[in-house]
């Protein structure tokens, strides 16, 4: 298994020079620019979003407000339990970094030393996209976008193959999703029971939702209508 791609007619091989070809064709600044993307700035933007999601929709309130809560709470959640996952496949796998094989990569980020297959990065943000997407359909959208640039940066950085990068997708994707039903089924009382506490309420709705203060009942609105135009 550790020779998954020794042969350099691999195409894995070949789409890996293509792709970390270009960072020696760019100039150092962008690599730089690219290095703190690849290995922070993704995964941070990912992670805003989860937050602004949960925002807006804490703001909004409305009947699905803890569903929609508890599914975001599942994203970290399932990205958390896809690295776990990971860490026997990586060990069963043992595939080395692939500047490890291979000469005449540029690699960006020095003192990678642990296996290669499947790659962390892929793993953590797709779950995080895929989570994000089952709770809500605009955010996760852009997520996912975010994830799939995520997983062409590794590649361009020279410290994973494409293969690498499809698996930690797939494995992210499989967890979020697999295991969502039952997260859902276990997370959506508990946020449920937070939403009515006077004290955490806050966390699921805005305390004026929560109260009604922004409801207006139609007979009211009709009541106040008529009013004003008696005063006419």
């Amino acid at each position: 298994m550790a020779g998954l791609a020794d042969s350099g007619s691999n195409p894995d091989v070949d789409l890996l020079y293509d792709i970390n070809g270009l960072a020696k064709d760019a100039p150092a600044w962008s690599d730089r620019v690219m290095e703190y993307v690849g290995e922070y700035g993704l995964l941070l933007g990912i992670v805003l979003l989860v937050v602004w999601c949960w925002w807006s929709v804490r703001r909004r309130g409305g009947e699905d407000a803890a569903s929609t809560v508890a599914a975001l709470v599942w994203a970290p959640l399932a990205a958390g339990i896809a690295v776990l996952v990971n860490v026997p496949i990586r060990g069963f796998v043992e595939r080395p970094r692939p500047f490890l094989d291979h000469q005449g990569l540029e690699v960006l980020v020095q003192g990678k030393t642990d296996y290669s297959f499947v790659s962390d990065h892929a793993t953590i943000v797709m779950a995080l996209a895929v989570g994000l997407f089952v709770a809500n359909r605009k955010f996760g959208l852009v997520a996912l976008v975010l994830a799939l640039f995520g997983g062409f940066i590794r590649v361009y950085m020279g410290v994973h193959y494409p293969t690498d990068v499809v698996g930690g997708f797939a494995l992210g994707t499989a967890v979020a999703l697999l295991l969502s039903p039952l997260a859902m089924a276990l997370l959506t009382p508990l946020v449920t029971a937070v939403e009515r506490s006077p004290r955490l309420g806050w966390l699921v709705r805005g305390r004026g939702r929560a109260e009604g203060e922004d409801t207006v009942i139609p007979e009211a609105r009709s009541e106040r209508a008529s009013e004003r135009d008696l005063a006419a």
